[in-house]
């Protein structure tokens, strides 16, 4: 498979997966196709599509966005048809709501990509690593006001994970929260010292140069 990302303009994909509760920051995406407007060339489509997890409509999509709070549970067509796109050039950003190592979401999706592509295949990705380079330079994932938001935890994840296939991410995954983090107006962005969303036009920059 071989994702064609010139000429068509890019759109946000969200993945509904059965178990869980996949609808989550449902203003996110916007914003994030505003900042590649405001910073990029990118041609873009306005609106998000939602393609279940178990629709072949998912292999249309060079880039897709996968999040929730609760359980992840893949049924063995859901486990296959995500293994299938990855392994074809797809790539998913998974992003844990709960911005806990320890919560339901994180525990059930690290178990799940365990069993759909080996015990050691999600691994922590170096803070050199070309994401962080993509289109802004970064030293490392950006913080957000999640992590620190005196509820008794304060934990700052300095690091992402990821699957890599052939050398390239194919699911990265954070603890960090950056979908409730983007999850405001765009027209909000200028009320900022600085804009947020810039690290989400790295991720999309980044999956769509290299499928």
């Amino acid at each position: 498979m071989r994702f064609i990302t010139t000429m068509r303009p890019f759109f946000f994909t969200r993945i509904q997966y059965a178990s869980g509760d996949w609808d989550t920051d449902q203003r996110m995406p916007s914003n994030l196709l505003n900042s590649l407007v405001e910073y990029t060339t990118i041609p873009i489509d306005e609106k998000e599509k939602i393609v279940q997890l178990t629709n072949n409509d998912l292999f249309r999509s060079p880039f897709c966005y996968l999040s929730g709070h609760k359980l992840v549970e893949f049924s063995s067509l859901e486990r296959d048809n995500f293994k299938k796109y990855v392994e074809n050039g797809g790539f998913v950003f998974v992003d844990d709501c709960n911005h806990d190592i320890d919560g339901l979401f994180a525990k059930s999706f690290e178990q799940e990509m365990a069993r759909t592509f080996g015990s050691k295949a999600l691994q922590k990705i170096p803070n050199d690593h070309p994401i962080y380079h993509s289109f802004f330079h970064f030293d490392g994932p950006p913080t957000t006001s999640f992590e620190l938001n005196g509820w008794g935890d304060d934990l700052v994840h300095d690091y992402l994970k990821a699957v890599q296939i052939n050398g390239r991410i194919g699911v990265l995954y954070s603890n960090k929260d950056y979908g409730c983090e983007w999850d405001y107006d765009f027209r909000n962005k200028r009320w900022l010292a600085e804009d947020n969303t810039k690290f989400g036009v790295n991720i999309i920059n980044y999956a769509l140069t290299t499928v």
